[in-house]
C-alpha cells in the first residue's frame, strides 16, 4: 500500500520535534577530539552547541589532514550540526561576549591546557555562580591534581601512560590502537555525565560540575588486565591478532589473499571445524589437538595446518563452509570495504550532510530511537556564524 505523503511528512515533523535535547544551548570551548565528541554527540540529540574557535585557523583539528575533499577528516568526524563562533579568548571584548552566551546557556564544556580556563577569565565556578542551572565540563589529560596534571596528554601518551599498549600488538612490538581510544573513551564520559547531569537537573533545579580525564577514562577501560595483572602478577601477554590462551584464534589467509578472523572457542567448534571446513575428519581427534589445551600447546603447526588447507580454496568457498559449520568468524576488511559493508548498506546507515566543500556521506549514531530522527546537521566552516551569534547576544560584528 502506498504511503501517505502528508501523514510520512508529519510524522518526521513529529520525530524532529521529539529529539531529547532541543532547547538546551552547550557552549564549547573546545578542540582536537575529547570535548568535540562530547559536544556532536549532545547536537546529535538535537542540542544547539556553539563551538568557540579561535579566529583565522580555528580548531587546529581543521588542520590535521585535507583528505575529505580540503577538509580533515577528524572534524568531518566531530563536528557536524555545529555553530562555529570566531572569538578570540584573550580580547576582553570577545570574553565578554562569550559569558554573556555562557550565562544563558545550559552546559559548558572545556578541554584546554590545565588553568587555562581560569586565566583567560571564564572560572567554571564563577560561571555556575551567576547561572545556578549551568552544567559545566572540564575534561583534561590527567585530572585537576595530582603529579600529572599537568603533564601534556596527548592521546598515544596516555595509551602508553595507562598501559594499554602493554598489552597491544605482540611480544616483540607493543602497539598504540589505530584510533584515539583514549580521546574517545573520555568523550564518551564526558557526553554520558552531560546527559545524567541534565536529569538530575530536572529533579533539583542545580547545575553541577563534571570533571573527566582521558587517563581516568582509559583506566576505567583497561579493567581486565589491571585485575588480571594485580592478582596474578602477570600482564595478559601481548598476542596480536592471535589470542593468549585459545586456538585456533586469529588471521587466516586464502588462497584469494582473503582473510578470516576465526575463534574456535570449545571442543564441539572444533570438531565441526575440522571436519566441514577443513573436510580433514581424523583432524578433530587427532590427540595434538582434540583438546583445548592440547591445540594452544600445539597452535603453530595447527596454524600451518590451517593455512595449508586454506591454500587452495577461495574466501567464497571457505565462507561458505564456515557458515554451513556454524563457527564463529569475520572477515579482515580495510576501509574501503567497510565503508561499503553490506550492513550498512542495507540498513541505509549512511547519510548526507552539508559541508562547506559540498555534500559528503556520515554515518548515523549507533543508538537507534523510534521517537525522532538523527538532524545529521551540517559542517561549519570557521566562524560562520559568527556574525549571527554577536548580533543575538548583544555585540555587533565590526
Amino acid at each position: 500500500m502506498p504511503t501517505d505523503p502528508m501523514q510520512s511528512n508529519s510524522q518526521t515533523q513529529a520525530k524532529n520535534c521529539n529529539r531529547p535535547l532541543n532547547g538546551i544551548t552547550v557552549v564549547s570551548c573546545e578542540q582536537a577530539v575529547a570535548a568535540p565528541f562530547a559536544s556532536r554527540q549532545l547536537a546529535d540529540l538535537g542540542a544547539r552547541v556553539i563551538k568557540i574557535e579561535r579566529p583565522g585557523e580555528g580548531d587546529f583539528a581543521r588542520g590535521y589532514d585535507d583528505t575529505v575533499r580540503g577538509m580533515s577528516s577528524h572534524f568531518v568526524w566531530l563536528n557536524r550540526g555545529k555553530e562555529s563562533l570566531s572569538a578570540d579568548l584573550k580580547d576582553s571584548s570577545d570574553i565578554h561576549l562569550v559569558k554573556r552566551i555562557i550565562q544563558q546557556a545550559d552546559v559548558f564544556i572545556q578541554n584546554l591546557a590545565p588553568g587555562a580556563i581560569e586565566r583567560l577569565g571564564l572560572d567554571m565556578r564563577e560561571m555556575r555562580a551567576k547561572n545556578s542551572k549551568l552544567i559545566t565540563v572540564s575534561i583534561s589529560g590527567y585530572g585537576s591534581e595530582g603529579p600529572y596534571r599537568n603533564a601534556k596528554a596527548y592521546d598515544a601518551l596516555i595509551q602508553a601512560e595507562t598501559g594499554l599498549m602493554s598489552v597491544t600488538g605482540t611480544e616483540d612490538h607493543p602497539s598504540k590502537t589505530g584510533i584515539s581510544t583514549a580521546d574517545i573513551s573520555a568523550g564518551m564520559y564526558a557526553y554520558t555525565g552531560v546527559l545524567s547531569a541534565l536529569y538530575n537537573r530536572t529533579k533539583t533545579g542545580e547545575g553541577e560540575h563534571i570533571e573527566v580525564s582521558l587517563f581516568d577514562s582509559l583506566i576505567e577501560w583497561m579493567g581486565y588486565p589491571l585485575y588480571f595483572s594485580r592478582y596474578s602478577e602477570a600482564r595478559p601477554a601481548r598476542a596480536g591478532a592471535s589470542h593468549a590462551a585459545i586456538a585456533p584464534y586469529g588471521l587466516f589467509a586464502t588462497g584469494d589473499e582473503t582473510e578470516f578472523m576465526l575463534a574456535i572457542q570449545n571442543d564441539r567448534e572444533w570438531h565441526s571445524f575440522a571436519s566441514h571446513v577443513l573436510e580433514m575428519p581424523d583432524l578433530a581427534t587427532d590427540p595434538r589437538y582434540a583438546k583445548a589445551k592440547d591445540r594452544f600447546k600445539n597452535r603453530r603447526a595447527l596454524e600451518e595446518t590451517i593455512l595449508k588447507a586454506f591454500r587452495p580454496l577461495t574466501g567464497v568457498v571457505v565462507e561458505k563452509r564456515l557458515q554451513q559449520a556454524r563457527i564463529a568468524h569475520s572477515q579482515q576488511r580495510d576501509m574501503t570495504d567497510v565503508w561499503n559493508h553490506p550492513q550498512l548498506v542495507e540498513r541505509d546507515r549512511w547519510q548526507t550532510i552539508q559541508t562547506p566543500a559540498g555534500p559528503i556521506e556520515a554515518v548515523v549514531p549507533p543508538v537507534i530511537f523510534d521517537s525522532f530522527a538523527y538532524p545529521m546537521g551540517p559542517i561549519p566552516s570557521a566562524g560562520e556564524h559568527t556574525d549571527q551569534i554577536r548580533a543575538e547576544f548583544g555585540e555587533q560584528s565590526s
